[in-house]
């Protein structure tokens, strides 16, 4: 179905500046789309990715700082530790939800800055804490849910893909996700490097005494570095970016979504992509630590590995979903997943057997990258559904009707994105939880039993012949 067209003037070019509110976008129209939106929307794209992955940094720094606080001198017990993981995953999901209906309101380029602006504040207020190992437990508990704002920010930032027009959203969502999500594994990488030395110099403050090790660290550095690095991208969002009018929309219009059956479904099949892909990234470290640290294998060596395939995976399922379609990509996705814990349940320790570390951390790298296959397919579904029905919906309507549903569709899909991503951030809490909860081979034959509840909703509605809504 052809979309009505028309060429935009090139004196009104210095309405796509940055740092400009943009009233007119089409890039279904391929005359636009060449001469102007393209090089738009990379831009904002492209500012918006670094932005996000510093929010994931922020998100899940309690993942790898919690590996090392005992050995400094607190005293936790396992549960404790698991919880101060979780925690971040109440916060990030909650305030995901509001941050997907009030970014497009403010605008991508002002809700940007300021989301990445604001998360300053628990990165100095966990660096001072850090360092007086007399820090009450509360007080770390109320750090690790002011950190897990840094999660919301992808709900807002999913608005960039507002820019891109149909058949460019797979890939687009795909290395805007990806690329953020990279951010849980260079927190997972980078922190255990600058703790080792005073690479931030006296301004953040003197050791701490690793017993385990014999050793001096610096646990703070794994939040001050963040710092100038949040204060960067704030501005670079501020100058840089656009806000996007025709994407802006109340709440009283967003609030529709909820009567669509498709994003309840939706949200459904992206809780078991990326809240696996999430929950599994905050639990690994501690999983290794308890399980397999006795035998040498240490979790800041192994853990960054999981996250970092699963979001190179990302970009991935939304190529491959362009190609293939995603609903069979997701469908993939989620037999990959059961497959590869039941690889992980039994290389576990058991029984006084000491377990199969290799094994163990081979299948879940292979989660963590079918996780990532399905976190492209899962977002890539979701415009492809909203626009088809809208625009079958305006079929023989005229260009107008066709026009508005277009619209219309762009914001639906866009607040469903928001918010399917929003319940799925809470895998971050809920993993962690049942890790700490029961046992971690009963939580995961029920995360396989999920999977099997999402393979049947994706063939059902998106991917069997006849199939409500092929996508």
């Amino acid at each position: 179905m052809s979309i009505p067209t028309r060429r935009v003037p090139s004196h009104r070019a210095e309405t796509y500046k940055p740092g400009t509110t943009i009233g007119e976008w089409r890039p279904e129209d391929d005359d636009f789309w060449q001469s102007t939106g393209r090089r738009v929307a990379q831009r904002n794209l492209w500012v918006s990715i670094p932005a996000l992955m510093l929010g994931f940094v922020v998100w899940q720094v309690w993942s790898v700082t919690v590996v090392k606080l005992n050995d400094v001198g607190f005293a936790f017990s396992k549960s404790q530790l698991f919880w101060l993981t979780a925690i971040p995953g109440i916060t990030g999901g909650t305030f995901r939800i509001l941050y997907t209906f009030i970014g497009p309101i403010f605008g991508e380029r002002k809700f940007t800055a300021f989301s990445t602006l604001i998360l300053i504040v628990p990165m100095l207020w966990l660096g001072f804490a850090l360092q007086d190992t007399g820090s009450p437990y509360w007080e770390l508990v109320l750090i690790a849910a002011v950190c897990g704002i840094g999660g919301a920010n992808f709900a807002s930032s999913m608005a960039n893909i507002g820019f891109f027009p149909k058949r460019e959203k797979g890939s687009a969502n795909g290395l805007n996700g990806g690329l953020g999500n990279l951010g849980v594994s260079v927190v997972q990488l980078v922190a255990p490097l600058v703790v080792t030395a005073a690479v931030l110099g006296a301004p953040a403050g003197g050791p701490q005494h690793d017993a385990k090790e014999n050793t001096d660290i610096w646990l703070q550095n794994g939040a001050f570095l963040w710092v100038p690095l949040l204060a960067v991208m704030a501005l670079l969002a501020w100058f840089l970016m656009n806000d996007l009018k025709v994407a802006a929309a109340p709440f009283s219009q967003q609030k529709i979504t909820f009567k669509r059956k498709h994003n309840w479904l939706m949200t459904w099949l992206y809780v078991g992509t990326f809240g696996s892909f999430i929950g599994f990234a905050a639990g690994l470290p501690l999983l290794i630590k308890n399980n397999f640290e006795v035998q040498g294998y240490q979790a800041t060596t192994y853990a960054w590995l999981g996250p970092f395939v699963g979001a190179l995976m990302r970009w991935a399922g939304g190529w491959l979903s362009d190609k293939m379609g995603g609903a069979r990509v997701t469908m993939l996705s989620f037999v990959g997943m059961a497959a590869s814990l039941v690889v992980v349940i039994f290389a576990l320790p058991h029984s006084g057997d000491q377990g199969n570390f290799w094994a163990f951390f081979l299948g879940f790298l292979v989660a963590f990258a079918f996780s990532g296959l399905g976190n492209g397919s899962t977002f890539r579904q979701i415009p492809v559904i909203f626009r088809d029905q809208h625009m079958r919906a305006a079929e023989g309507q005229g260009p107008e009707a066709q026009t508005a549903a277009l619209k219309q569709s762009e914001m639906e899909a866009g607040a469903v994105t928001g918010f399917s991503s929003a319940i799925a951030a809470y895998g971050f809490f809920f993993i962690p939880a049942m890790f700490a909860a029961i046992a971690v081979t009963h939580a995961l034959w029920m995360f396989i039993g999920f999977y099997a509840t999402c393979l049947v909703v994706c063939w059902w509605f998106y991917a069997r012949k006849g199939a409500e809504a092929p996508s």
